[in-house]
């Protein structure tokens, strides 16, 4: 084990070292793989490509989606080295010495550690050896101590990935940049694909008939108490719309059985006593092995309102794919949610304490929901020019430019 002295000693040495600004910096992004099929997983694919190719010399540290041995990620731009999860849940045994090893390969080069994750997992001091910068959500009120602890530490720079996270930042005196989430100009109205040697309509290919009016959800089933997607709230409500219209159908992108930490979604359909005929599964394959974007601009584009009340969101990034697709938007009132709003309803609710995180989060209103639903279905099929609009400055290309270039120069000044 390393003594306290030749840390201090190290971290001397990296303060002293004469740094080359001319140089390409050499960052480690730690997050999901980017070929991950999850919003940090696609967050990561889109932004390091980015910074790849504007010069920046990237590697990634997947804290899921690899195991074992490093490889490369081959993009457009040239490869990315990918490091592989350490042996502790999120990494805390290996992060740090991944980024020793990334910097080692030009040590006169300006380094930045960049974390796409929950901040309230990292924990162990030889984290104080680089200069972090930490993108992380704020998805309840007040912001859990514990991301607050990590926040206010000399050598991390927070980054809020919402208006709203940006907010409680500044509420508690921490100093933080701002750059929210983004989407790729795939996500637009997209009413046919080819798939499998055929061209499907958007409806065909989820197998819903074209005189349905679709509900969709596509929201991770991880979690139990707290289920944060708010399954139960969202499915319950559902039930009661539909009572009033057999023409609805509510699609669910998401796994069913639970399998990955969540519940059991069949359990709770049958509870609220829907039709088997009102539900329909993602291809359970499809999930799992990765659906391409454009199948996924197609599904959106098959729903006439997304469903996406939850009980805290750091960003929301279905939200925004969604609008980008021309589909108005059920969200909560809370948090990031209720700026991602650009069509649609924002649903209330109560306060809802999680005790493990010390801090609360929102409890949408079945009622409201039902209500929401019942005016989507009023206003009937058509696409929002409004939510496309809207979605418009979430835009991957403009959000580098507009937010991640400002936000690099004050890292690595």
């Amino acid at each position: 084990m390393e003594s306290c002295v030749n840390r201090e000693q190290r971290r001397a040495l990296a303060k002293d070292k004469k740094v080359d600004k001319t140089k390409p910096a050499r960052i480690l992004w730690v997050s999901n793989a980017p070929w991950a099929s999850t919003g940090y997983g696609t967050q990561t694919a889109q932004a390091t490509t980015r910074l790849k190719k504007h010069g920046h010399e990237i590697a990634i540290a997947a804290l899921y989606g690899l195991e074992a041995n490093s490889t490369n990620w081959n993009t457009p731009y040239g490869d990315i080295k990918i490091y592989p999860r350490g042996h502790e849940t999120y990494s805390n045994d290996i992060v740090p010495a991944h980024m020793y090893d990334w910097s080692q390969e030009d040590p006169e080069a300006q380094n930045l550690l960049l974390t796409l994750f929950d901040v309230w997992v990292f924990r162990g001091d030889k984290w104080a050896d680089w200069n972090v910068a930490s993108w992380t959500p704020i998805d309840h009120m007040p912001a859990p101590p514990d991301v607050m602890k990590w926040s206010k530490q000399k050598f991390v720079t927070p980054i809020a990935m919402s208006q709203y996270g940006q907010k409680i930042f500044e509420n508690s005196d921490v100093d933080c940049l701002y750059i929210p989430h983004a989407i790729e100009p795939v996500f637009k109205p997209t009413s046919q694909i080819a798939f499998n040697d055929e061209t499907l309509t958007a409806r065909q290919l989820v197998g819903i008939p074209e005189d349905k009016f679709v509900v969709g959800m596509n929201a991770a089933n991880k979690g139990v108490m707290p289920n944060r997607k708010a399954f139960g709230e969202n499915i319950l409500a559902f039930s009661m719309f539909a009572q009033k219209h057999r023409d609805v159908v509510l699609y669910l992108h998401t796994e069913a059985g639970g399998s990955l930490g969540g519940i059991n979604l069949r359990d709770l359909i049958l509870s609220c006593g829907i039709p088997q005929d009102q539900v329909v599964f993602a291809d359970p394959y499809l999930l799992r092995s990765g659906m391409p974007q454009e199948m996924l601009a197609s599904t959106y584009t098959g729903m006439d309102v997304l469903l996406a009340t939850s009980y805290g969101e750091g960003f929301g990034i279905p939200t925004v794919e969604a609008q980008a697709c021309g589909v108005p938007v059920i969200v909560s009132n809370f948090a990031a949610s209720a700026e991602l709003c650009g069509d649609g309803w924002l649903i209330g609710g109560q306060p809802l304490w999680n005790a493990p995180q010390k801090a609360w989060f929102h409890l949408p209103s079945v009622p409201e929901i039902v209500d929401a639903l019942e005016q989507a279905y009023n206003r009937g099929r058509v696409k929002s020019q409004k939510a496309i609009d809207f979605a418009k400055q979430y835009d991957a290309d403009s959000v580098y430019e507009t937010y991640w270039k400002p936000a690099l120069a004050k890292l690595l000044a």
